[in-house]
């Protein structure tokens, strides 16, 4: 194994430190993959490269004994993160409104250069807040909608922008055009279409789900806002779990607004988030908690939140520096050959039914799984119950099944304790079904 291999994220560090970290704590050196190595082999290569991603899952301080595979929900954080995260808090608590207001503040616009940089797009795009939720909803409660105004979302899209849009819808007497889709689907131009259909005159914003979180199919969302812009419409990109897993530049989906919870898959710390505005939209949408222009075109008017985690505002900039010691490109293909590893070995079982496609341009590392006869609870409390797996249960809508979600931090072997539980629970299954038909 080469050098830079065996010194992989040993102290991988923020590039904030220069500004944010006092000179009395220790800074840290990143030490990414060489770019001899990593062009060595292709990102599918590396995907399989056990040595290599050996060293990311000792970065981890995860279970030895639970086999988390619920990372759909929130991510946990490297090590490195969590230290970063927990000298800002003490160094904060030394004198709070010194230390958090004179010093640490200075760091956000190196912090959000550096999200820049990975989002491809300008600072001046990027505000940062605490999750999805909270930068959808500046959005969805920020834009000038009146009665009558038509917008455009499916029933499978998250519940808490179901719920915003549903507030405006009574508070302001918008329509909400709901789609039902069909899902799993492979077929780009069926799923546009179906937004496509439904656009009218009276049409002012579609909202889509970049990856829908139940069944992780990933949506054509450059189709449909290249479609919605011809006729004069804002698009909205739910990120939630596409930013940091997919390697892709927020610019290339051609959403207007984009916001995402960087405690997902980039791993940094709980209660983090991030929206996208495109800059000449920024005007156009009154900040959500107001300062003292919320109508003006600064990015900044959606920072106003009062007190907050400056601690772990600054340690994102530690996750932004290990994800790119991995790589974008690496880190999805990681992501999707761990998938398709269990869904290979389960897909014949009988009784077991794949809701997520195996391609990658339709499926990341979050796939959906059923078991004829049974409830999704039910697969889910015996996954946990005898096995200590943790998965989640999903019924939404017309999405029946067990999400399974693994990160960088797994490997082939702890999928296969997954391909076991799985495959003993449908055998079991067939049996009583057998049993109870005779």
């Amino acid at each position: 194994m080469s050098t830079s291999r065996r010194t992989f994220f040993r102290q991988t560090a923020a590039a904030t430190a220069a500004l944010t970290l006092p000179q009395f704590l220790p800074e840290t050196v990143a030490h990414p993959l060489s770019s001899a190595d990593a062009a060595l082999k292709s990102p599918a290569a590396w995907a399989q490269d056990e040595d290599f991603w050996s060293w990311v899952k000792a970065e981890y301080t995860v279970s030895p004994n639970l086999l988390n595979l619920n990372n759909g929900g929130v991510c946990p954080q490297p090590k490195v993160v969590q230290d970063a995260h927990i000298r800002f808090y003490q160094y904060c608590n030394e004198a709070p409104s010194y230390y958090m207001w004179r010093i640490l503040d200075q760091g956000r616009e190196a912090l959000r250069e550096k999200l820049a940089d990975l989002g491809g797009c300008s600072p001046e795009e990027i505000a940062i807040n605490r999750n999805a939720t909270e930068g959808l909803n500046t959005v969805i409660f920020g834009l000038n909608l009146k009665a009558g105004d038509e917008v455009i979302l499916t029933k499978q899209d998250y519940p808490n922008m179901l719920n915003a849009w549903k507030q405006r819808e009574k508070r302001d007497g918008i329509k909400l055009v709901y789609l039902n889709l069909d899902l799993p689907s492979e077929d780009d131009d069926a799923l546009a279409q179906q937004y496509i259909r439904a656009f009218t005159p009276k049409t002012k914003v579609v909202h889509v789900t970049h990856m829908i979180n139940w069944i992780g199919q990933v949506m054509p969302v450059r189709k449909i806002a290249d479609e919605a812009h011809k006729r004069g419409i804002e698009v909205i990109a739910d990120g939630a779990h596409s930013f940091a897993l997919f390697d892709f530049k927020i610019p290339d989906l051609g959403a207007d607004y984009y916001a995402t919870s960087l405690h997902k898959w980039l791993c940094a710390p709980f209660g983090s988030g991030m929206l996208y505005i495109k800059q000449n939209k920024i005007k156009n949408v009154w900040a959500l908690l107001s300062n003292n222009e919320p109508d003006g075109p600064d990015i900044r008017k959606f920072e106003s939140l009062g007190t907050r985690s400056f601690a772990s505002e600054m340690a994102i900039g530690t996750a932004v520096d290990f994800h790119n010691s991995i790589g974008s490109a690496r880190k999805f293909a990681r992501a999707h050959y761990l998938k398709n590893y269990w869904m290979e070995r389960v897909k014949d079982v009988p009784g077991v039914k794949l809701h997520t496609s195996l391609k990658p341009a339709y499926g990341g590392a979050v796939a959906l799984f059923s078991i004829d006869g049974m409830k999704a609870s039910e697969i889910d409390g015996q996954l946990l119950g005898k096995y200590k797996i943790h998965t989640v249960g999903i019924e939404w809508e017309n999405i029946r099944g067990v999400r399974v979600t693994p990160h960088v931090y797994h490997n082939p072997k702890d999928l296969d304790r997954l391909v076991t539980a799985i495959t003993a629970i449908a055998e079991k299954q067939a049996v009583a079904g057998k049993q109870k038909k005779s």
